[in-house]
Protein backbone atom coordinates (compact mmCIF):
# COMPACT_ATOMS: atom_id res chain seq x y z
CA UNK A 1 0.00 0.00 0.00
CA UNK A 2 1.36 3.52 -1.48
CA UNK A 3 -0.45 6.34 0.37
CA UNK A 4 0.06 9.75 -1.77
CA UNK A 5 -1.00 13.14 -0.62
CA UNK A 6 -1.11 15.59 -3.12
CA UNK A 7 -3.51 17.88 -2.07
CA UNK A 8 -6.79 17.63 0.48
CA UNK A 9 -7.71 14.48 0.05
CA UNK A 10 -5.64 10.99 0.89
CA UNK A 11 -4.90 8.83 -2.35
CA UNK A 12 -4.12 5.44 -1.95
CA UNK A 13 -2.81 2.73 -3.93
CA UNK A 14 -2.97 -1.14 -3.33
CA UNK A 15 -1.72 -3.69 -6.48
CA UNK A 16 -2.88 -1.76 -9.35
CA UNK A 17 -5.91 -0.15 -7.32
CA UNK A 18 -6.11 3.74 -6.88
CA UNK A 19 -8.33 4.54 -4.04
CA UNK A 20 -10.18 8.24 -4.29
CA UNK A 21 -8.11 10.96 -6.13
CA UNK A 22 -7.96 14.69 -5.07
CA UNK A 23 -9.82 17.63 -6.55
CA UNK A 24 -9.79 18.69 -10.13
CA UNK A 25 -6.83 20.37 -11.09
CA UNK A 26 -4.27 18.15 -9.25
CA UNK A 27 -3.19 16.32 -12.24
CA UNK A 28 -0.03 17.75 -12.18
CA UNK A 29 0.74 17.43 -8.53
CA UNK A 30 -0.38 13.68 -9.14
CA UNK A 31 1.96 12.88 -11.32
CA UNK A 32 4.62 13.77 -9.10
CA UNK A 33 3.14 12.27 -6.15
CA UNK A 34 3.14 8.90 -8.09
CA UNK A 35 6.59 9.35 -9.61
CA UNK A 36 8.18 10.07 -5.93
CA UNK A 37 5.93 6.92 -5.11
CA UNK A 38 7.63 4.88 -7.39
CA UNK A 39 4.23 4.34 -9.22
CA UNK A 40 3.91 4.78 -12.97
CA UNK A 41 0.41 5.47 -14.97
CA UNK A 42 0.57 1.57 -16.31
CA UNK A 43 0.33 0.61 -12.61
CA UNK A 44 -3.02 2.33 -12.18
CA UNK A 45 -5.32 -0.30 -13.83
CA UNK A 46 -8.22 0.94 -11.70
CA UNK A 47 -9.51 3.88 -9.63
CA UNK A 48 -11.99 3.43 -6.88
CA UNK A 49 -13.93 6.49 -5.38
CA UNK A 50 -15.05 5.70 -1.56
CA UNK A 51 -17.74 8.43 -2.79
CA UNK A 52 -18.66 10.97 -5.84
CA UNK A 53 -17.94 13.96 -3.70
CA UNK A 54 -15.40 16.59 -5.74
CA UNK A 55 -12.72 16.48 -3.58
CA UNK A 56 -12.44 12.26 -4.26
CA UNK A 57 -13.06 12.12 -7.43
CA UNK A 58 -11.80 15.52 -9.15
CA UNK A 59 -9.37 13.30 -11.56
CA UNK A 60 -11.39 10.06 -12.66
CA UNK A 61 -11.90 11.73 -15.98
CA UNK A 62 -8.58 12.38 -16.94
CA UNK A 63 -7.50 9.32 -15.48
CA UNK A 64 -10.09 7.23 -17.34
CA UNK A 65 -9.06 8.90 -20.53
CA UNK A 66 -5.48 8.13 -19.94
CA UNK A 67 -6.71 4.44 -19.81
CA UNK A 68 -7.34 3.82 -16.12
CA UNK A 69 -10.54 2.17 -15.74
CA UNK A 70 -13.08 3.33 -13.28
CA UNK A 71 -14.16 0.52 -11.15
CA UNK A 72 -17.89 1.75 -9.99
CA UNK A 73 -19.95 -0.10 -7.39
CA UNK A 74 -23.92 -0.84 -8.11
CA UNK A 75 -25.25 1.22 -5.48
CA UNK A 76 -22.95 4.38 -6.81
CA UNK A 77 -24.19 4.65 -10.22
CA UNK A 78 -26.89 7.31 -9.70
CA UNK A 79 -23.90 9.56 -7.54
CA UNK A 80 -21.56 9.35 -10.46
CA UNK A 81 -22.01 13.06 -11.93
CA UNK A 82 -22.97 14.75 -8.18
CA UNK A 83 -19.92 16.98 -8.55
CA UNK A 84 -20.34 17.72 -12.13
CA UNK A 85 -22.37 20.71 -11.29
CA UNK A 86 -19.74 21.77 -8.54
CA UNK A 87 -17.08 21.53 -11.07
CA UNK A 88 -18.70 23.24 -13.13
CA UNK A 89 -19.34 26.60 -11.14
CA UNK A 90 -15.52 27.24 -11.43
CA UNK A 91 -14.44 28.80 -14.22
CA UNK A 92 -10.94 28.34 -13.74
CA UNK A 93 -11.24 24.41 -13.88
CA UNK A 94 -11.23 22.53 -17.02
CA UNK A 95 -13.11 19.53 -15.97
CA UNK A 96 -14.88 16.76 -18.11
CA UNK A 97 -17.65 15.08 -15.96
CA UNK A 98 -17.05 11.34 -15.24
CA UNK A 99 -17.90 8.85 -18.47
CA UNK A 100 -18.77 5.77 -16.62
CA UNK A 101 -19.96 4.15 -20.28
CA UNK A 102 -16.02 1.91 -19.44
CA UNK A 103 -16.71 1.87 -15.98
CA UNK A 104 -16.57 -2.13 -14.52
CA UNK A 105 -19.81 -2.00 -12.59
CA UNK A 106 -20.39 -4.46 -9.86
CA UNK A 107 -21.88 -5.05 -6.49
CA UNK A 108 -20.90 -5.16 -3.56
CA UNK A 109 -21.23 -8.43 -3.19
CA UNK A 110 -19.10 -9.45 -6.36
CA UNK A 111 -16.17 -7.33 -5.02
CA UNK A 112 -13.92 -10.16 -3.21
CA UNK A 113 -13.70 -12.15 -6.05
CA UNK A 114 -13.43 -8.98 -8.66
CA UNK A 115 -10.59 -7.85 -5.93
CA UNK A 116 -8.79 -11.32 -6.06
CA UNK A 117 -8.05 -11.02 -9.71
CA UNK A 118 -6.18 -7.81 -9.25
CA UNK A 119 -4.06 -9.76 -6.16
CA UNK A 120 -6.10 -7.70 -3.70
CA UNK A 121 -7.46 -10.11 -0.51
CA UNK A 122 -10.64 -8.08 0.92
CA UNK A 123 -13.65 -7.05 0.28
CA UNK A 124 -15.70 -3.59 -0.77
CA UNK A 125 -18.47 -3.12 1.67
CA UNK A 126 -21.38 -0.04 1.80
CA UNK A 127 -20.85 2.16 3.99
CA UNK A 128 -24.20 5.23 3.64
CA UNK A 129 -24.05 7.56 6.42
CA UNK A 130 -21.93 9.83 4.93
CA UNK A 131 -22.92 9.98 1.26
CA UNK A 132 -25.46 7.46 -0.18
CA UNK A 133 -22.93 6.24 -2.52
CA UNK A 134 -20.27 5.28 0.44
CA UNK A 135 -17.96 2.27 0.18
CA UNK A 136 -15.45 1.27 2.44
CA UNK A 137 -12.20 -1.08 0.93
CA UNK A 138 -11.46 -3.67 3.72
CA UNK A 139 -7.99 -5.59 3.42
CA UNK A 140 -8.10 -8.87 4.81
CA UNK A 141 -4.10 -8.41 6.07
CA UNK A 142 -6.54 -5.21 8.50
CA UNK A 143 -6.12 -2.19 6.35
CA UNK A 144 -9.58 -0.41 5.66
CA UNK A 145 -10.22 2.77 3.42
CA UNK A 146 -13.15 4.65 4.81
CA UNK A 147 -12.97 7.73 2.66
CA UNK A 148 -15.03 10.26 4.83
CA UNK A 149 -16.92 8.43 7.15
CA UNK A 150 -16.82 9.82 10.47
CA UNK A 151 -13.82 8.70 12.55
CA UNK A 152 -15.14 5.82 14.80
CA UNK A 153 -14.17 7.50 18.07
CA UNK A 154 -16.78 9.81 17.03
CA UNK A 155 -19.84 7.51 17.14
CA UNK A 156 -20.38 8.19 20.74
CA UNK A 157 -21.39 11.82 19.90
CA UNK A 158 -23.91 10.81 17.34
CA UNK A 159 -26.41 9.08 19.42
CA UNK A 160 -28.88 8.91 17.55
CA UNK A 161 -26.90 8.12 13.73
CA UNK A 162 -28.36 4.80 13.45
CA UNK A 163 -26.91 4.58 10.06
CA UNK A 164 -22.81 5.61 11.06
CA UNK A 165 -23.11 2.79 13.71
CA UNK A 166 -24.11 0.18 11.30
CA UNK A 167 -21.30 1.08 8.82
CA UNK A 168 -18.61 0.64 11.59
CA UNK A 169 -20.41 -2.21 13.08
CA UNK A 170 -20.00 -3.35 9.76
CA UNK A 171 -16.44 -1.99 9.52
CA UNK A 172 -15.67 -3.87 13.02
CA UNK A 173 -16.81 -7.00 12.07
CA UNK A 174 -14.12 -7.43 9.66
CA UNK A 175 -11.41 -6.84 12.69
CA UNK A 176 -9.67 -3.92 10.81
CA UNK A 177 -6.05 -2.96 12.28
CA UNK A 178 -5.55 0.09 10.70
CA UNK A 179 -8.71 2.98 9.21
CA UNK A 180 -7.43 5.03 6.24
CA UNK A 181 -9.57 8.22 6.39
CA UNK A 182 -9.56 10.68 3.39
CA UNK A 183 -8.46 13.79 5.11
CA UNK A 184 -7.04 12.58 8.33
CA UNK A 185 -4.13 10.59 9.60
CA UNK A 186 -4.63 7.07 9.76
CA UNK A 187 -5.92 5.34 12.97
CA UNK A 188 -4.52 2.19 14.50
CA UNK A 189 -6.77 0.22 16.33
CA UNK A 190 -5.80 -1.82 19.30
Amino acid sequence: MIKLKYGNTNTFFVNGLLIDTDYAGTLPAFFKAIKSGGIVLSDILFVFATHYHPDHVGLISELTELGVRLLLMEHQMPFVHFSDEIFGRDLRLVYKPIDESGAVVIRCEESREFLRELGIDGEIVPTVSHSGDGAALILDSGECFVGDLEPLEYLGAYKNNHALKKDWELLMSHCPKVIYYGHANEKILK
